[in-house]
């Protein structure tokens, strides 16, 4: 249960992306037919809380500027993403 906690956390941090399928069914002949079919794909950015979260908030962020935010925000993730590969191989 906590791996897969951890696991959803970790997307979130990383980015990901989605599709979504919206159907819309009308009545022909007195049957149910499919009307429209639209595919959708989102694509959900980063997420810093959830960066924070992984690393246990081991570092008190709000004492840093925005730059020195946003260049822990992209060593983490690329840290988060080497972790990623690592577990594939």
């Amino acid at each position: 249960m906590e791996h897969n906690i951890i696991d959803a956390v970790r997307k979130v941090a990383l980015g990901y992306s989605l599709e979504e399928v919206t159907e819309e069914y009308g009545v022909e002949n007195g049957e149910l037919k499919l009307v429209k079919r639209r595919e959708t794909r989102k694509d959900v950015p980063p997420d810093l809380k959830a960066v924070k979260i992984l690393i246990g908030e081991k570092e008190d962020y709000s004492l840093l500027s925005d730059e020195e935010l946003e260049a822990e925000k992209n060593r983490l993730l690329m840290q988060l993403q080497e972790e990623k590969n690592e577990e594939k191989k």
